[in-house]
């Protein structure tokens, strides 16, 4: 992620875009966490997601794991007022059992503000987010396209892997492929964007 793409991320309108708009959609597809859900963000930035999966999400604890250790200091900054419920770890969305000790099923909600289309192997991603969900567990998203990020202005200001870039179809195609359903989901502005919310079954015979 260049400067440009760091700046604006952590600006007051990208929060403001998220706590008006895309929580709210997240919501409706998704609802609010049960009570006691462990959550997992992957990609935190600075802390804002963290804060708001706690708020207005209303998971009990968050682990949140970021490559870039600047943005684990910020985030640290940001949350220690959460205290141990939150934790912080500088590792990679794509071997979470390394950054987390996550085992399979340990998440009861995993959370995707905008991280993967920055993965080159974001299929990998993907799959480690449906090995750590647990049964029943819901996996939120908000995503950039190949649509978006083949745009003159994204190609310009931001630096996003070139290769296998996902358009809305085949990242909710990769879901399936794992074993997710996903129970509601929406794109605007032309396909450039995708929110939405999976789950991951139950097993056969349980409610």
């Amino acid at each position: 992620m260049n400067m440009a793409e760091t700046a604006l991320i952590n600006s007051a309108p990208r929060r403001w875009l998220q706590r008006v708009y895309e929580v709210p959609v997240l919501l409706r597809f998704g609802g609010r966490l049960v009570p006691d859900t462990q959550a997992l963000e992957i990609g935190c930035g600075s802390g804002y997601g963290t804060q708001l999966i706690l708020e207005r999400f209303g998971a009990a604890t968050v682990d949140a794991v970021d490559l870039d250790p600047a943005m684990i200091r910020r985030a640290g900054e940001r949350l220690a007022r959460y205290g141990n419920r939150v934790r912080l770890v500088q590792g990679s969305a794509t071997n979470l059992s390394t950054a987390l000790d996550a085992g399979d099923g340990s998440y009861g909600a995993v959370f995707d503000f905008g991280i993967v289309h920055h993965i080159p192997d974001w299929r990998n991603a993907v799959a480690e987010v449906a090995r750590v969900l647990a049964p029943g567990g819901r996996f939120y998203f908000d995503e950039v396209t190949a649509h978006a990020l083949a745009r003159p202005s994204y190609k310009r200001l931001f630096d996003h892997p070139t290769e296998d870039r996902f358009s809305a179809e085949q990242f909710s195609d990769e879901l399936a492929h794992h074993g997710l359903v996903v129970l509601g989901s929406r794109t605007r502005i032309q396909g450039d964007y995708l929110l939405g919310v999976a789950a991951k079954p139950l097993p056969t015979g349980c409610e």
